[in-house]
């Protein structure tokens, strides 16, 4: 469904929605009011108090959702615009319903330094399509050898810490920097991998990288690396957050830590996780390579029983643009990553939602209000003084995934071709109109 809009006045009422509310877990027929990018009021099962000469805009049963919020994206911008850039990432992040996100440091140069950290927020600002938010890296360089001044990072603006794409090896560092971070209040983000395990490694080890003939990376590489950030989280007191979790053994890991140890400990999956396996590779395409790689049925399974019961509180993209004379390569020579900023709602919304594991608002939970509220980022509810930021939805509708609906710079996504249920209709930043998706084509768009 297209909406009969092209742009919002600076005070409008969305009406005629079902309000999918993640603080109350709930959803129910409703009105928002918004003036100049805020909320005014949000009036369920009923009409707000807007004046009568306030424009209506008709949703038409449509879901209406706080903005969606990813904590985890590669914009590439300083150093490789070729791949993505603020604008291009921002509008692909626009297209997935995304109003908040957080960049990872590994730019060129490394998101190290105040300066640079003030550069990117200001250019995300210029852009003005979503929320661009930046974590500043844990070590200079993200060489690993030598702490980043987290005061100034912080101060710059950097919503967490992390040296994601690479973990860091020195264990002793590693401690001091949790403690550095929770003595300024700072989540550190971890990528947790043991690299003597994986180094020479390009797919999950197992069945299927027998039959290939590629080099595996064991599931125990990164539940090695959970345990180890896990028990330095609880010896410190520190606030972490683990990035892109793949295997049964890092969910349970996981799940004893915070039922049992008590640790300050958030986690994140992927939508790529959540839906993928290692079979996928069958053919070789590089499409479906990344870090960590995809893993077996059993993993995947558990993934999404952590989403399910909380363990892993967030779902994010992992967002990891490259060029397609990059990724055109042989396998082993390709570079991991794949992109997923505008899939990633329809791809978890299949897997949990249209499955039942999950009521939408609990998908919203996990992609809005619980990474909004980790991370200290504007967003993730629906009340009076929040942002006027909204993801419109359309949870029945069937959608093919092709290369000219993405409005990222590159292609590298695993779900090109194949069809999903749930889209984001449009998405509204600050009260302003960014993205509306194109009319359906497929015959049978809409599910009964």
């Amino acid at each position: 469904m297209r909406l009969d809009i092209e742009s919002l006045e600076r005070e409008h009422v969305l009406t005629h929605a079902v309000l999918v509310d993640p603080q109350k877990r709930t959803q129910a027929g409703g009105e928002i009011w918004n003036r100049d990018g805020e909320i005014v009021e949000v009036a369920y099962d009923g009409s707000c108090a807007a004046p009568t000469e306030v424009p209506r805009v008709d949703l038409k049963g449509l879901f209406l959702a706080p903005g969606l919020v990813d904590v985890h994206v590669h914009f590439r911008e300083p150093g490789q615009e070729y791949k993505e850039d603020i604008e291009s990432g921002s509008r692909a992040a626009a297209a997935g319903g995304f109003t908040s996100v957080v960049m990872m440091p590994n730019t060129e140069p490394a998101l190290d330094h105040a300066s640079v950290v003030r550069s990117v927020l200001e250019r995300g600002r210029d852009v003005g399509l979503c929320d661009i938010q930046c974590a500043g890296a844990l070590t200079l360089g993200r060489a690993g050898e030598s702490l980043a001044e987290y005061e100034d990072l912080r101060a710059a603006g950097a919503s967490a810490l992390t040296d994601d794409g690479s973990p860091v090896v020195d264990t002793v560092l590693m401690r001091r920097a949790l403690e550095h971070a929770s003595m300024l209040g700072l989540v550190a983000m971890v990528h947790s991998e043991e690299k003597a395990l994986s180094r020479g490694g390009h797919m999950h080890e197992g069945y299927w990288s027998t039959q290939l003939g590629i080099p595996g990376i064991p599931a125990a590489c990164e539940e090695i690396g959970v345990a180890r950030d896990v028990l330095l989280a609880r010896e410190t007191g520190a606030a972490l957050h683990v990035a892109h979790v793949s295997t049964r053994g890092a969910v349970d890991i996981l799940r004893l830590a915070k039922r049992e140890w008590k640790v300050d400990v958030t986690a994140e999956a992927t939508p790529h996780h959540l839906e993928l396996t290692d079979r996928e590779l069958v053919d070789y395409s590089p499409d479906f390579k990344m870090n960590p790689p995809l893993r077996t049925e059993e993993d995947r399974k558990a993934v999404l029983e952590g989403v399910v019961d909380g363990t892993l509180d967030c779902i994010a993209t992992d967002h990891a643009p490259h060029a397609p004379m990059e990724k055109d390569l042989e396998f082993e020579r390709a570079p991991v990553g794949v992109i997923g900023l505008e899939t990633a709602f329809a791809v978890a919304h299949s897997a949990l939602v249209a499955t039942k594991r999950l009521t939408l608002a609990d998908l919203v939970v996990r992609m809005s209000l619980a990474p909004a509220r980790r991370f200290g980022l504007p967003g993730g509810c629906l009340e009076a003084g929040a942002p006027a930021s909204f993801a419109i939805l359309d949870p029945k509708e069937r959608w093919r995934v092709s290369a000219d609906l993405l409005q990222s710079k590159s292609r590298n996504c695993p779900f090109l071709g194949r069809t999903l249920r749930g889209r984001v209709v449009a998405t509204i930043y600050r009260g302003q109109l960014v993205h509306q998706a194109p009319a359906p084509t497929e015959p049978l768009a809409q599910v009964r």
